[in-house]
């Protein structure tokens, strides 16, 4: 594979790698819990809408993995892999499910777009990273882009049920149980 590692990669390339395999997948739920906490309504319901996003391409990908196991290179001896990673399906890649669906969510509402971008960018090295380290190959973030365009669209297609039946109900229970961060001023209410 050309977009691998070379079988002696230097140690800069490989810790600037596994920082993006395996870091950047957590400005995702920075990005949702921030949203919230310090969220007017419609700032909730978009983070929600993100996070129902990310849920439905992650669920998506389990149902195509247990249709159709598709290997991962170290799997089927090719290149050479720099990260541990189970011998599980790689297609779709859940990494780039998750931070491209959130992203495409985002992207959706003209007010969080800017935000949507720049979370999108952020999965260009992850992608790079997971296909560099040896446990997914191109197609695996093809797919992941795929599924992450589907599930933002099935879920802003049904943002009215989505409110209907989680956002009161989340609303009151954040309410419950942040009250003493709300109160002190911590958190919005």
């Amino acid at each position: 594979m050309l977009l691998n590692a070379p079988a002696h990669p230097s140690e800069l390339m490989l810790l600037l790698a596994r920082g993006a395999a395996e870091d950047l997948i957590l400005l995702v739920p920075l990005l949702l819990v921030y949203g919230w906490l310090w969220g007017n309504e419609q700032r909730r319901i978009v983070m929600l809408e993100a996070t129902a996003t990310g849920s439905l391409g992650l669920l998506a990908n389990q149902v195509i993995a247990f249709f159709w196991l598709h290997p991962r290179p170290f799997m089927v001896a090719m290149g050479h892999t720099f990260l541990h990673h189970a011998a599980d399906s790689s297609f779709p890649s859940d990494h780039l499910t998750l931070i491209w669906g959130v992203s495409c969510s985002l992207m959706m509402r003209k007010r969080f777009r800017r935000a949507g971008i720049a979370l999108a960018v952020a999965g260009v090295p992850v992608a790079w990273a997971r296909i560099y380290l040896g446990v997914h190959f191109p197609f695996d973030m093809a797919g992941a882009a795929l599924v992450a365009l589907m599930s933002a669209w099935l879920v802003f297609r049904s943002e009215r049920l989505l409110i209907a039946v989680c956002y009161r109900p989340m609303l009151a229970a954040y309410h419950l149980i942040a009250k003493p961060l709300i109160q002190g001023g911590w958190v919005d209410e």
